[in-house]
């Protein structure tokens, strides 16, 4: 019986869904009826966890910072109300689950970005750049070259 509802649940899932790992930022378009109206939002955070990760039942929950306030939603991704999700950076992270986050706040917050390669790879990416000052060799004549200019 468990296996006719796991083969069931992996085809009825979406298949537009990109493939989401703990520590990618990541903006979930979802739609709102408001009356009779209909809008989309967008909701952009970190991916603490991952629930349940194939078929119907896959969930993921979203964390960011609003105004100082920390706030976490849990989206279902086979729900008829996502309309896509975005993947906008990944982050290297040496956990599955994220909740040491909830207690971060401002630049202890910060994780380290990561760059995927087309083998799918991580490659670790430097945010600071070193930057080297070359001396002239002959200080006399470059000062003469700036004078004549």
């Amino acid at each position: 019986m468990q296996g006719v509802i796991d083969k069931f649940s992996i085809s009825n899932a979406k298949a537009d869904i990109p493939e989401i790992k703990a520590g990618q930022t990541v903006k979930v378009y979802q739609k709102i009826k408001e009356g009779d109206k209909e809008r989309v939002q967008i909701f952009q955070g970190l991916v603490i966890a991952m629930h349940r990760k194939k078929g119907t039942s896959a969930t993921i929950t979203v964390r960011k910072d609003s105004f100082g306030v920390g706030v976490e939603r849990i989206f279902p991704l086979s729900a008829p109300f996502i309309e896509k999700i975005e993947v906008v950076r990944q982050s290297k992270v040496r956990r599955a689950k994220l909740f040491y986050m909830r207690a971060l706040k401002g630049k202890k917050a910060r994780l380290k970005n990561t760059d995927i390669d087309n083998n799918g790879d991580d490659v670790v990416v430097e945010t600071e750049q070193n930057q080297e000052t070359v001396k002239p060799e002959n200080n006399n004549q470059n000062i003469e070259n700036v004078k004549n200019q």
